[in-house]
């Protein structure tokens, strides 16, 4: 059993920056695929990012290619999410999941473990 607790978001103005943070208990945290979900309201949860086991490979969605950018630390059993350059559109709620495919994933799916969402908030 992995848990999954997101910190890290805020309000912020369109430009500005914010580091999403995803610690996760359980010692098998480095064998896990890791992924940034997001969900605005009236819409489906939809995926920012994902990195897998080893931090080695990672894969971002078009619409926040050049601005975000996930990582992971094993030591500190973390997961994070750098966004840069922050749009209105970004605005959601962010989902930390974990994945037993350590390859890391783009589809929800393959998700077995998720936080409880930190909010984003992005003014024009």
């Amino acid at each position: 059993q992995v848990q999954l607790v997101e910190s890290g978001g805020g309000l912020v103005q369109a430009g500005g920056s914010l580091r999403l943070a995803c610690a996760a208990s359980g010692r098998t945290f480095s064998t896990y695929g890791m992924g940034w979900f997001r969900q605005a309201p009236g819409n489906e949860r939809e995926f920012v990012a994902a990195i897998n086991s080893n931090g080695g490979s990672t894969i971002v969605a078009n619409s926040v290619k050049g601005r975000f950018t996930i990582s992971r630390d094993n030591a500190k059993n973390t997961v994070y999410l750098q966004m840069n350059s922050l749009k209105p559109e970004d605005t959601a709620v962010y989902y930390c999941g974990g994945s037993r495919d350590r390859y890391g994933t783009t589809s929800i799916r393959f998700y077995d473990y998720w936080g409880q969402g930190t909010q984003v908030t992005v003014s024009s």
